[in-house]
């Protein structure tokens, strides 16, 4: 066995309904000023008006900052930060998707009445320093997994981003509540779903930190999202399978953020950054070619998968065939979820393929981990494939 670290989330909460009680969660630990940072789909969606009420009723002074956007621009984590001083938070919740969770963690970071660094100082791995202010993250959608994990990515010009990679980063609860998930759409249902599935694989086959306990979690990660994807798409109000959803999605980051995401990732970053196309969307728009160019060397692996996605489904073959089947049962996901299946239908111009394919390339810290090599020559082939 290969030494490895392994670091995560310090308490998960995984109860339908428990977001009830964030007021009291955060008294418990004896904040007396919260800041709530989302974004203004879950305002207008009114997902807040069930827990804010509680605050008052706590004794806590309570605040929402609800301006981040997908892909969060430098400027928005600032302006949450300046909002969390000015308060003086003492608590900062992350509540909505991956990009409001991302944010807030870079709050709790930056607005400690200790910190001396600057958003431009922690981007990388490991940068960060000190202490951060405490930290509960609740998901609404079940795909980034970003609750369990020490990442944080920010948009820094007109197509790139950059992440903030520490275990400070980790917050110190995860609150997993599927009556959050209940209105979401199913194309948005699906396409999160999906890069859950894509954070456990990728965590399955990483190439330089993969260890028994991410595996463990990417293997029950994978199992519970590709039993619950369908009646979570297709009957949003199926609480059991919301529910199984989001702990599935929990999972898989937990296994990502121990045994990173690799090619897919890598492949996917550029189309966000490019078109706007969501983080989820992008990643089952390469998800099967990738597959297909890392089958030479990673057959084994996604072999040992395919039992989980496929169930009673799966038919005897040797570990080229079971991965094949495993790239056209995941294939079907997108098509059976009615989400495009072809760059073409997302609005990739052809003639941008080449672009995305050295753009690609800027994503080193997620190439390394691929367990097969992709040059630039790779990249545009798995582009040209997914056209």
């Amino acid at each position: 066995m290969q030494p490895f670290s392994f670091a995560t989330t310090a308490q998960i909460l995984c109860e339908s309904g428990a977001a009830s009680r964030l007021a009291t969660l955060c008294r418990e630990r004896e904040a007396r000023s919260v800041l709530i940072v989302t974004d203004p789909g879950i305002t207008r969606l009114g997902l807040l008006d069930g827990v804010l009420p509680g605050f008052a009723a706590e004794g806590v002074a309570v605040a929402v900052y609800d301006q981040v956007l997908a892909d969060p621009p430098e400027a928005v984590v600032l302006a949450a930060v300046e909002q969390a001083r000015a308060q003086r938070a003492e608590l900062i919740v992350g509540f909505g998707g991956g990009s409001s969770m991302d944010v807030a963690k870079l709050v709790a970071l930056l607005a400690h009445p200790d910190c001396a660094q600057a958003l431009a100082d922690i981007y990388g791995v490991g940068n960060a320093r000190g202490r951060r202010l405490p930290l509960i993250q609740v998901p609404t959608t079940a795909g980034t997994g970003s609750e369990v994990t020490p990442i944080a990515i920010v948009t820094t010009g007109e197509t790139t981003k950059l992440g903030v990679v520490s275990t400070l980063l980790l917050p110190d609860l995860a609150l997993l509540d599927a009556e959050l998930t209940l209105g979401l759409p199913a194309a948005v249902t699906a396409a999160t779903g999906i890069d859950a599935m894509v954070h456990a694989i990728e965590a399955y086959t990483s190439k330089l930190k993969k260890n028994p306990l991410s595996d463990l979690l990417a293997r029950e990660a994978l199992r519970l999202l590709a039993a619950n994807l369908d009646a979570a798409v297709h009957d949003g109000g199926n609480r059991e399978a919301r529910q199984a959803m989001l702990l599935g999605a929990c999972l898989a980051g937990q296994a990502f953020a121990n045994a990173p995401v690799a090619a897919v990732h890598a492949l996917a970053y550029p189309l966000g950054g490019h078109f706007h196309i969501p983080h989820g969307l992008s990643n089952a728009l390469v998800l099967p070619h990738v597959l297909g160019f890392n089958a030479e060397v990673a057959a084994p692996l996604y072999a040992e998968l395919a039992s989980l996605v496929l169930g009673h489904r799966l038919r005897p073959g040797d570990a080229m065939n079971l991965t094949e089947q495993l790239i056209f049962a995941l294939a079907d996901f997108s098509e059976r979820s009615g989400l495009p299946t072809r760059l073409r239908d997302a609005g990739v111009p052809e003639a941008m393929l080449p672009q995305l394919a050295a753009d690609a390339m800027l994503q080193q810290r997620l190439l390394v981990n691929n367990p097969r090599e992709v040059s630039e020559a790779d990249a545009l082939a798995i582009y040209r494939a997914a056209y």
